[in-house]
């Protein structure tokens, strides 16, 4: 069977709608990251404090996603939620990052 071109153009554009869905930061955010970045649990900078975020925003997105990635000091791995894929963790942290400055 063939599948017309339309057919295929379509589905492409429904698994990258699909796709993007999963990498919603502020779902993840609100989900599994506010547990503790809402009220500063553990230490953790909560969300939209500057103050707090300034000198981890410094070090760079690529280690705050090694970070929110792997886990540091009380933050488990993924905030704790295995089940998230590392694109939506790292959507969480660029959508706190953009809070924060």
């Amino acid at each position: 069977m063939r599948v017309p071109k339309k057919a295929l153009l379509l589905f492409a554009v429904l698994g990258v709608a699909t796709a993007s869905a999963y990498a919603d930061g502020k779902a993840t955010y609100e989900a599994t990251c506010a547990v503790c970045h809402a009220t500063g649990v553990a230490n953790a900078p909560k969300f939209g404090d500057k103050a707090a975020w300034k000198d981890r925003i410094a070090k760079g997105m690529d280690t705050l996603h090694t970070h929110a990635l792997k886990g540091i000091n009380a933050m488990p791995p993924k905030g704790g939620n295995m089940g998230l894929s590392d694109a939506d963790v790292k959507a969480a942290v660029d959508y706190m990052v953009s809070k924060a400055k």
